[in-house]
């Protein structure tokens, strides 16, 4: 054992100094600028997205879909609503703007089983009814 550590060897560390070649450092500065490079650009240019907003656009694109699926929902109760005509004469003097507040104040833009219209569906409900100049 005394041999081994006159030689340097497993048991002694003193006299030993690890050497890298010269083209190391540039290799992993150039390593770490191309992937920060490679990164920026899949994420700008690329489509890359990370797991939140991808759960978000998942969540908005369902949001949608159900209020297209509840639009001839809307377009019925609307039909069935024996007090349509003054509703819609009311909705076709209206701005534009101001339409969609009134499409909720008829309860045709309310979901079945809540309480509280839905200010998509209404917007989505008053393309549906084709009223001249929405």
């Amino acid at each position: 054992m005394s041999a081994q550590k006159q030689r340097g060897g497993a048991f002694s560390v003193k006299g030993l100094k690890m050497t890298f070649p010269e083209w190391t450092k540039p290799g992993i500065y150039g390593a770490l600028g191309g992937a920060i490079a490679v990164s920026i650009l899949g994420f700008s240019w690329g489509g890359w997205t990370t797991s939140g907003s991808a759960q978000t656009m998942a969540q908005d694109l369902a949001a949608e879909e159900v209020t297209l699926a509840m639009v001839p929902v809307c377009l019925n109760m609307s039909a069935a609503d024996p007090e349509r005509t003054e509703k819609l004469a009311t909705l076709q003097d209206l701005s534009s703007f101001g339409r969609r507040n009134a499409m909720m104040e008829t309860g045709w833009a309310t979901r079945p089983g809540t309480d509280t219209p839905d200010r998509g569906l209404a917007a989505a409900c008053l393309a549906g009814l084709e009223l001249d100049g929405s």
